[in-house]
């Protein structure tokens, strides 16, 4: 586990988070459908794509009007639910307890007219809401987006692996399904049209970019509004307001939850302790970082040790 790291130029933010979050892909699936059909399924802690290799489907989530998915598409879905379907009145049935029921991750409604693959991404740690925050509910990247060439290779390629078994098979198709997803979170980013706060999106800015590469690249560095603005060139208050305006909340607030984010991993893994901890994500003392943490869980540190430690023997 990597708490802190020295700053360098090529510090990844997202690299960042997905690694310390425990990020790992999850079980792929198939689909193929004709005539009515329609599957719904419930919210979960996990990112999933949704990706049409071949016909059409409707996606439909809470709030929202349907949206047609065509031949290419691939969607990202967080924390919410959602459902697929040939057309917006179809009938639904629940979605779950047929892939369930199938060992060999494929279902099959009456045809292939259309054949839709699934896959995500889940997370060992309890603070994935860091990086669930920072994402809207649903995301399209559609096949005639700037990444269509990326993406069409990549359907290709987990095509290839879910039909042809071959060995090392589901661990190629597993970092296929984690690429696909980055590739989504990448065009998430990068979307000019994006308006909705959170510091994915706000990678893509130039000035604020280079701020979050900044704190991620040194968690333990003393950074304050003034010391990081002067680092990428900012007067203090045009930093702080951009800042908040990028991402959803102001530099300090956002360097703090991150590093209780890696706090809260390092003490989950049972492999330091909570002073080594505190020096580490930039704490002066452990009684100064005990409160901050706190603050923020509502439980000292003491107690996610213990909620981690193995049985007394016998």
């Amino acid at each position: 586990m990597i708490l802190s790291h020295p700053s360098t130029k090529g510090t990844d933010p997202l690299s960042d988070v997905l690694g310390v979050l425990g990020a790992r892909s999850i079980r792929r699936t198939r689909l193929e459908a004709a005539g009515s059909w329609g599957l719904a399924f419930a919210a979960q802690d996990r990112l999933k794509f949704v990706a049409v290799v071949r016909g059409h489907a409707w996606a439909m989530l809470p709030g929202r009007a349907p949206l047609r998915l065509a031949d290419g598409d691939v969607c990202l879905l967080g924390r919410t639910a959602y459902a697929v379907a040939s057309h917006p009145g179809a009938a639904l049935a629940e979605g779950a307890p047929l892939f369930r029921a199938e060992a060999s991750e494929v279902v099959r409604l009456g045809g292939a007219d259309t054949v839709m693959l699934g896959g995500g991404i889940a997370f060992t740690e309890h603070t994935a809401g860091f990086l669930f925050d920072a994402l809207p509910p649903f995301l399209l990247l559609p096949a005639s987006s700037g990444a269509a060439a990326t993406t069409a290779w990549l359907l290709s390629m987990l095509e290839r692996e879910a039909t042809t078994p071959r060995p090392g098979g589901a661990l190629v198709a597993a970092r296929l399904a984690e690429i696909l997803l980055v590739e989504a979170i990448r065009a998430e980013a990068a979307a000019p049209a994006t308006t909705r706060p959170g510091w994915i999106a706000a990678l893509a800015d130039r000035q604020v970019g280079a701020a979050l590469r900044l704190m991620h690249g040194d968690v333990a560095f003393p950074w304050t509004v003034q010391l990081v603005a002067r680092r990428i060139g900012m007067s203090r208050s045009a930093f702080a307001a951009r800042f908040l305006t990028q991402v959803g909340r102001p530099p300090m607030d956002y360097l703090c939850h991150w590093r209780m984010v890696l706090a809260q991993a390092a003490l989950r893994s049972g492999e330091v302790t909570a002073a080594a901890v505190a020096e580490r994500v930039g704490y002066a003392s452990q009684s100064a970082f005990a409160q901050a943490y706190r603050r923020f869980f509502g439980y000292p540190p003491g107690r996610t040790r213990r909620d981690i430690a193995p049985p007394p023997p016998g």
